[in-house]
């Protein structure tokens, strides 16, 4: 579990990423950034609590 929500929370960091640097040159429109962004952060916030440990 810890290994899949791992895997699930680089996708999601990748989801915020890679369609910003699409949009700087021209691959996608400024309304897909935007549905990908937010599918990154909802998953990153979904994925990441799970792997994560609480600071001291």
């Amino acid at each position: 579990m810890k290994t899949l929500s791992m895997i699930g929370s680089a996708a999601a960091l990748g989801l915020t990423v890679v369609p910003a640097l699409l949009v700087m040159s021209g691959a996608i429109t400024l309304e897909a950034n935007r549905s990908l962004m937010t599918a990154g952060a909802v998953l990153w916030f979904v994925a990441t609590p799970f792997w994560m440990k609480k600071a001291g």
